[in-house]
Parts: structure tokens; sequence; C-alpha cells
């Protein structure tokens, strides 16, 4: 080391101690740490662990916190890509070593609602606790108790992160929790309104342990999502996550509340069925919810209609328009002739589909997406229903890959996307192009 870099890098030493000062300050001061060391004083019995169990499903835990290839549930090692590297999962099983099984409960309710971990460092924002912080205390005791007497415990080291240094160092998440995360004292249901009517259980789910807003809510160039309930004009109005169109959740004009919930419970309904990311989500979550939580999922949902109904009516009109130009089979496009030859005998003229069996096209969120590339993905590369326990049976769409082109491709696609009563920009082949690069075996 030079005499001129001294002074340098002790001035870089001090910049990064009085920050991390600050962040601890700030961190204290505008979102309240907990108590670390609180111990769990409720009595765990079969009901409780039952309530965490349950809990855990409609959070949908078991998805981040398990490795996609061959790993053991809540054992962690599931990469996470952010825009600054890899974030892997970590461990939640009881072990004492490796795990979460030496865990205060104060530890737990500080990571879980806080983004503190056990150590007192910021955890990285893939944990969802902006939303978590809504949790009842009695339901984040009731998932403490259940991690830690209701999991199997597994001995698996955790993996460190592939974010490169100096992104990776964590005293800056403070400033970002400040700012961007509520304190549990601010945001905590109380059980009152947890328990009220179907909208305010809804709310507790959707905008809490669900965490719906963290795939369906456009995040800033901070990485918050642009609102954490229905007071913020962006909350759960679509955005789009690895590839794939997240769809608008405010309102559903489309949809009844019957069918919101039947979509969640198994999957499938009238008029669509899953796809995408939200797979795993029913299979792993949502699908184990209790009728009554799925209808007031639905209920809050529906309450958050932003007035389209009279637009809707004048889809209506559009879409029969289609439907009598297809049935009479004059004039076609090469789109209109492609959707005939390759798609009519299950969606239907009308593009209604066959309800539970297969989706309805008209109005489908992912027809009409600003971009179509999961669109484009399900027409190359198929897709198949999840196996749950209301609708056990897979139901599987082929692809296309191999019998169309990818200048038919993007003519089909254009169709989908301004027939009935879709409007949505037309399909280049340059799209089709790169999506068909991107899945694995396609030629």
């Amino acid at each position: 080391m030079t005499t001129r870099s001294r002074p340098l890098l002790l001035s870089l030493c001090l910049v990064l101690l009085v920050g991390a000062l600050l962040a601890w300050l700030v961190a204290g001061l505008l979102n309240r740490s907990g108590d670390a060391a609180e111990q769990m004083s409720q009595a765990v019995t079969p009901e409780l662990l039952d309530k965490g169990a349950y809990l855990a499903r409609a959070g949908d835990c078991v998805a981040c916190h398990t490795a996609r290839e061959g790993g053991k549930p809540f054992a962690g090692g599931l990469g996470i890509a952010s825009p600054i590297g890899t974030i892997y999962s970590t461990n939640i099983t009881p072990d004492p070593d490796t795990g979460i099984g030496r865990w205060t409960y104060g530890q737990f309710e500080r990571a879980v609602r806080r983004g503190i971990g056990h150590d007192g460092a910021a955890l990285y924002p893939a944990m969802p606790f902006p939303s978590y912080a809504r949790l009842t205390d009695a339901d984040t005791r009731a998932l403490y108790a259940w991690f830690m007497q209701g999991v199997p415990a597994v001995r698996q080291e955790n993996r460190a992160s592939d974010i490169p240094w100096p992104l990776s160092i964590r005293w800056p998440l403070a400033y970002w929790r400040a700012l961007f995360s509520p304190a549990p004292e601010s945001v905590a249901s109380s059980e009152a309104a947890v328990n009220g009517d179907d909208i305010a259980r809804g709310a507790y789910l959707v905008q809490g342990l669900g965490h719906c807003g963290s795939c369906h809510t456009p995040r800033a160039l901070t990485l918050q999502e642009n609102g954490l309930d229905e007071r913020a004009a962006a909350y759960l109005t679509g955005t789009e996550l690895n590839g794939w169109n997240v769809p608008a959740l405010r309102g559903m004009p489309h949809w009844s509340e019957d069918e919101i919930a039947e979509y969640l419970g198994s999957g499938r309904n009238a008029k669509a069925s899953v796809a995408g990311e939200m797979t795993d989500v029913v299979a792993n979550s949502t699908s184990h919810l209790s009728d009554a939580d799925l209808q007031a999922m639905a209920a809050y949902l529906k309450s958050l209609d932003p007035g389209q109904a009279r637009a809707h009516r004048a889809d209506v009109e559009r879409a029969g328009a289609t439907a009598r130009k297809l049935a009479a089979a004059r004039d076609l496009s090469l789109g209109e002739r492609l959707y005939l030859d390759n798609c009519n005998a299950c969606h239907f003229v009308s593009g209604k589909g066959a309800e539970r069996v297969f989706p309805q096209l008209d109005g489908a969120t992912v027809v009409t997406a600003d971009k179509p590339d999961a669109l484009l993905h399900v027409i190359l590369a198929g897709a198949a229903t999840p196996s749950t326990e209301r609708a056990p049976s897979v139901l599987p769409m082929p692809g296309f890959a191999k019998r169309l082109n990818d200048a038919e491709v993007a003519q089909l696609a254009t169709f989908l996307r301004q027939g009935w009563s879709n409007r949505a920009p037309a399909v280049s082949v340059e799209q089709v192009e790169r999506v068909r690069a991107g899945i694995v075996g396609q030629p």
C-alpha cells in the first residue's frame, strides 16, 4: 500500500462506518426493530400447530425456501434472480446449526415482519416482509410454533448470495426498509379485522400472507412495490415477471367472485386455466385454502372495481362480431384461418373455450398483455394445469412449435390479441424468434 493510498482507504472506511451507524439509527427511529430476546409464551397445542401449517400454506413459504431439483421442504437453496445478482433462500427448518432451531420467537418475528435477520443484519426484500408486516401477533406465533415443532429438521448449509461487493453490503438495506417497509406497529391487523367480513378477511390474506402485490404490483427503480394496499393507484395493476405477463387484479370485471375463488382453488374456472408462475402458487398455496378464505379473497379483489362496466358492454358487442366472422369462414385473414385450423376445436369461434376444460381467450390477460411473450410461450411449448385436490385431472395443451413457423405464429398471435374484445398490439416475427430461442429443446 502506498503512502498516498492510505488516506483514501481510511476515508472510505470512515464513510462505511458512518453510513452503517446512520443506517442503524434510521432503522431504529423509523422502523422499530422489535425485541430479539422475546420468547414464545403461548402453549403449543395441536390446534396451534394446525393453524401454523395452514398459514404457511397461505404464505406459500415452501415455494421460495425449497430448491427446485430434489430440494427438501423449507431447507432453502432456491436461487432467486435479482437485478444485482442471485439470492439463495435460507434453511428455515428447525435444525439448530443450519436452520432456525435456536431462534427465539423475537428473532423469528423480526425476520418475518421487519426484515431483520437473527444476527441483526438486514434481509434482502426478496423476502416479502413489507407484506408480512400486516400479520397479526397471533398468526406470527402460530407460524413460529409450526416451523419449530411441525417441520422436520434438515441439516443443510445456507448458500451465500452471488451479489458482488460492494452491492453485497447489507447496511444500506436498513435505509430501504425504513423508507419502503411499514413497521408492524403501524399496519399489523387486529384479530377483529382479520375475522370480520369477507372483504376485511380477504384484504388481510391478499395484502399480507398471500403477498399478491409482490408479483401483481409494478415496482419502482428502487425495487419497492408501488403500493402495498388499495390506497395506492398502482396496487395490483399488473406487471411482468420472468417473461410472463402478470395480470391486473383490481376489480377483474370479466370474472365473478365465484370464478375468482374457483380459479384460486383449482387452477381453472369457466374462463381460464392457470399457467406460468401462478401454477406453483395454486399447487402449493391457494388450492389448500378453505372455501371461505378463497371467497373472502375474491370479495376483496372484486371490491377494487375500477369502473369498467361500460367498456365491458362495448367489448361484448365487438366479441360477437369476431365470432360471427369465424363462423361464416369467409374473407378470413391468415391469423383467422390458422385459428380455425389449430385452435377452434377447443376454444371455439366465440373464444370462450369449454368451461373448466379449455381456457377462454376473449379477454384473457395472458393474451392481451403489453408484451406477448407468455402467449407465444404457450403457443409454442404448450401448457398444463396442476393437479389439485379440487381438480385432480391434469389438462394439457400441446405446443405448436413444430407445426407452425415463426411467421404463422406471429399471425395467429396477432389475431388472438386483436380478435373478440381483445385490443393489444400486433406480434412480429422477431418476437416469436426470440421466444422460440428461449424455449429449451425447440428448434
